[in-house]
């Protein structure tokens, strides 16, 4: 009975060094693969501060074109006020008696009918028949 009960000791014994030993060997593989997640977490968090670092400067830019934009549109703005001075001045001149009288004169000498140039001068054919009239003695 000694010798069944040492056996027995042995048998267990043996199952015990097999179970720990299955225990260490499932330890490391866990201890690798928690390695590696651990790896992987810090590649992760670095694309993140990357990430981040790169939205900063995204913002930064962002906010100086914007800047500069505003910037532009004022200069367009000004332009736009000068150009309406100047088409409104360059309208105040193509309606001056002198101007549409040089108009009228030069188109007639160019040989276009009276009635051409009323539509081109936006006058009546009357007026435009007395601006021909009185330069008939200049012609």
């Amino acid at each position: 009975m000694s010798t069944l009960l040492l056996v027995f000791f042995s048998v267990t014994e043996i199952a015990l060094l097999c179970i720990v030993i299955i225990f260490f060997v499932r330890l490391k593989k866990s201890e690798a693969l928690l390695s590696r997640i651990q790896g992987k977490q810090e590649e992760f968090i670095n694309r993140l501060h990357f990430n981040a670092q790169l939205e900063n400067e995204m913002v930064a830019t962002f906010e100086q074109r914007q800047g500069e934009l505003a910037i532009l549109n004022e200069e367009l703005e000004n332009k736009i006020r000068q150009l309406k001075k100047l088409v409104k001045q360059a309208d105040e001149y193509t309606r001056s008696p002198q101007f549409l009288r040089q108009l009228v004169l030069d188109g007639y000498k160019a040989g276009k009918s009276p009635a051409q140039l009323a539509r081109k001068a936006g006058l009546s054919l009357e007026e435009v028949d007395l601006i021909i009239g009185q330069s008939k003695g200049n012609l």
